[in-house]
């Protein structure tokens, strides 16, 4: 039996992560948007944006769906590849948790297939998709906590305080 995966957790900025795969909160269009796709998409170069309008001509022609996660390459990141992944919106009135974990278990799938060890994650929904935060920490490291296809899986969050409620969900779920 392969031992589970050593997750880290950083603060800092996604599109610096010196891993094999990193995950990007995409919107569906594969177009590029706002927060970690964007950054993603403007640091990364226009290969990523070539990629994923190959992938929007095919397969993808209607977007990517939420939960699933899609490849492309990474451009001028330090990273090999992009996992694209859209993440759900929140809702107080119906229960969409199972899509925030496809989001990782599906992008995890997608990086192990391209033969990628280590793999950072951004806080998929709690942006502008108001996922709460504590809830996504929950769901994302009980996810990811099964992989044993990893070296490493990292979580890179952007603030002080993301990183606090995404450590005690580490500590909490042993």
């Amino acid at each position: 039996m392969a031992a589970m995966a050593d997750i880290e957790l950083v603060q800092g900025d996604l599109t610096e992560q010196e891993v094999d795969a990193i995950v990007n909160a995409a919107n569906s269009s594969l177009l590029g948007g706002g927060g970690v796709d964007g950054a993603i998409h403007r640091k990364g170069g226009p290969e990523i944006l070539a990629e994923c309008r190959k992938l929007r001509a095919g397969h993808y022609g209607r977007g990517l769906p939420t939960g699933q996660a899609v490849a492309t390459t990474a451009g001028r990141l330090l990273a090999r590849w992009v996992v694209h992944t859209v993440g759900p919106v929140w809702s107080d009135t119906e229960d969409r948790s199972d899509l925030l974990a496809d989001c990782h278990r599906n992008s995890l799938a997608v990086a192990a297939d391209l033969g990628a060890r280590s793999i950072a994650f951004p806080a998929i929904s709690t942006g502008v998709y108001r996922w709460p935060m504590a809830d996504a920490a929950r769901i994302a490291v009980t996810t990811v906590r099964a992989s044993e296809s990893f070296d490493v899986v990292r979580f890179v969050l952007f603030d002080r305080a993301a990183h606090d409620t995404f450590a005690a969900a580490v500590r909490e779920i042993r």
